[in-house]
């Protein structure tokens, strides 16, 4: 790489090791605590990339980008951020960053976006509205890799003229998403219509609905659950658009392309709804979310009898430990369950179990055998975040990123089996307990001793 790259991160650490990996790289580097700093060597003319921290002492690192801009324009900004919520990252493309990184980043996946900047020489993307929001008002929770995985495609598909189907399990938040997708573009100020069967059915269907949306949006919920007749009246709405019409989302628990060979979607209206998949991940699949969302309906929840209520730490992994088959849906209506139940403000691990113990034992995942080798779930699942990717490559950085989405539910799993035993745990696993006791650092492995009978 060759270029000047200035850095903006009031972390001490973060600027030096991004210093020598960049000197390294054959880049020079100007590193500062300050956004005002930043923003004079912007104004005298330095730097060929920026990769700026959001918040920083002296201000905002996203609100800059616009000034920036002005006063560079084609600048290439970075933002990496410890904020890695949907609002970060919708904020970062609509204002232009040439990309967004979650803190912790992966550093080589940084340096090669970064050689990336430094070959355009301008920024690349846009997405949505400048929103001021905290955690606890956002319409998405989640921090773990599967959400930013989502947070990015959402911001990506934001204001594109193309129908977007939002693809997961029941109770992962599919209506939430298509919402989310239609309040952050620029069609939130026209209206958002949820299409229902009785309405499908009316002689005036479509120009009825095409009335009421507007330029909005409109939804079909579980799109492959229609009647046949009624998938064609959706087909004749979607053909009846004009200028200035209506963008169309979907919702379905299964796989379009698998609904169509099954006969259940009519091809005509999977070709017309064949635009951008969101795919949602269910609740097993992001536990690291799980301590967050709980928190999050907790204090939506809020009235005279869960005021204040919190849960223990054992209750935390006592819901980190259940399967969820009806994911956050499920999460929610327990979390709300036993904020009222709870006899003090923090619920205890004994009655987060007690009410786990009365629900749903988790179901087999659809579609994958009982029988089926590591390898094979493994490659099916690998295969299906390609084919989510629509044709583009997934962001660089991939085998760490699997590597480590592998490596947290086995260590997790064989702590449990060893009572949270480490030195009964890494022999199981068969590394060195330094090395269990520093991956679990680095994973953020929450451990529990208690008695295990094997």
């Amino acid at each position: 790489m060759d270029g000047t790259v200035l850095v903006a991160d009031d972390d001490r650490t973060i600027r030096t090791v991004l210093t020598q990996a960049l000197t390294r790289a054959g880049c020079k580097v100007q590193a500062t605590s300050s956004l005002t700093t930043l923003m004079r060597w912007i104004g005298e003319g330095h730097g060929d990339v920026v990769i700026s921290d959001v918040a920083m002492p002296d201000g905002n690192g996203l609100e800059m980008l616009p000034k920036i801009a002005q006063d560079r324009p084609g600048l290439p900004v970075i933002v990496i951020s410890a904020q890695n919520t949907i609002m970060t990252a919708i904020k970062a493309a609509e204002a232009e960053a040439f990309d967004y990184l979650p803190k912790p980043f992966d550093l080589p996946d940084l340096m090669k976006r970064t050689a990336r900047a430094l070959e355009a020489g301008e920024r690349s993307s846009s997405i949505a509205p400048d929103v001021h929001s905290e955690d606890k008002a956002l319409p998405l929770v989640g921090r773990s890799a599967p959400m930013q995985t989502v947070y990015g495609l959402i911001a990506r598909v934001l204001n594109v003229e193309l129908p977007v189907m939002v693809t997961g399990e029941s109770g992962t938040g599919k209506s939430l998403v298509a919402r989310v997708v239609h309040d952050m573009s620029d069609r939130r100020s026209q209206p958002f219509v949820t299409v229902t069967d009785d309405e499908l059915r009316r002689p005036d269907a479509v120009s009825g609905l095409l009335s009421r949306a507007k330029s909005g949006t409109i939804l079909f919920e579980d799109i492959s659950d229609l009647p046949d007749d009624l998938q064609m009246k959706a087909v004749h709405l979607i053909d009846a658009i004009g200028q200035n019409g209506p963008r169309f989302l979907a919702t379905s628990q299964s796989d379009l392309s698998v609904a169509m060979a099954s006969g259940s979607l009519r091809n005509d209206l999977f070709y017309r709804l064949d635009g951008a998949v969101l795919n949602l991940p269910p609740l097993r699949e992001r536990v690291e979310d799980i301590a967050l969302l709980a928190e999050h309906f907790l204090g939506k929840g809020e009235t005279l009898q869960t005021t204040g209520k919190r849960l223990a730490a054992d209750a935390v992994e006592a819901l980190r430990l259940y399967g969820w088959p009806g994911n956050v849906r499920q999460l929610e209506n327990t979390i709300k369950r036993l904020a009222l139940t709870a006899r003090d403000a923090e619920i205890s691990g004994a009655e987060a179990s007690t009410a786990l113990a009365a629900q749903p034992v988790a179901a087999p995942v659809a579609g994958v055998k009982v029988d089926e080798k590591l390898s094979e779930s493994v490659a099916r699942h690998l295969q299906r975040y390609f084919d989510l990717h629509s044709g583009e490559l997934p962001p660089p950085g991939l085998y760490p990123r699997i590597l480590r989405e592998i490596e947290t539910p086995l260590i997790e799993i064989a702590l449990d089996a060893t009572g949270g035993n480490q030195a009964k745990c890494a022999d199981l696993l068969g590394i060195n307990r330094n090395t269990l006791r520093k991956k679990i650092t680095e994973l953020d492995i929450h451990v529990t001793r208690r008695r295990k009978l094997m």
